[in-house]
């Protein structure tokens, strides 16, 4: 089964920020938790045609946003439906993602930020490919978090 992308209509970004909710410690990710994430989600020209839904036999299972940064490096955002989660579905949804913007966009590299709490994704991006380059603290959802910073660079692969 593979899967297909879309830029993210104002429907979507709405249904995905008001209904995707995650259990326990993973609910950090819920949009509704911090207001200028949440905010930035639902604003179209903030968006733009970066954002992309996510689809599986025509059923929304993800997003990806994605900014081409000055140096060539594509940072991506992602989230997976809440009930797919946890079940490992998240390397070949990440495999895809990156597939599909190494395509639109030509990229040197990936990267991305992860909570450093959330280990099962942490671990799928190392096994597609990412690595660690560091830590860093963030004010989100009302209070401060580390995150780790992770690149897959594309021509000096080891």
């Amino acid at each position: 089964m593979s899967y297909s992308f879309q830029v993210m209509t104002q429907k979507q970004a709405e249904h995905i920020a008001n209904t995707w909710k995650y259990d326990g410690e993973y609910s950090f990710y819920d949009l509704t938790e911090d207001e200028e994430d949440l905010a930035e989600f639902l604003d179209e020209n903030q968006r733009g045609s970066s954002t992309f839904s996510v689809f599986q036999e025509g059923k929304k299972v993800g997003f990806y946003s994605f900014q081409v940064l000055p140096d060539g490096t594509v940072d991506i955002g992602l989230g997976m439906e809440p009930s797919i989660t946890g079940k490992g579905h998240g390397k070949r949804f990440t495999e895809s993602g990156l597939k599909f913007a190494q395509a639109k966009y030509s990229p040197d590299a990936f990267s991305l930020s992860v909570a450093t709490f959330n280990e099962r994704a942490i671990n799928v991006y190392k096994k597609v490919g990412f690595k660690a380059l560091e830590t860093f603290t963030q004010e989100t959802n009302g209070s401060r978090y580390e995150f780790l910073k992770m690149k897959y660079d594309l021509h000096n692969r080891e």
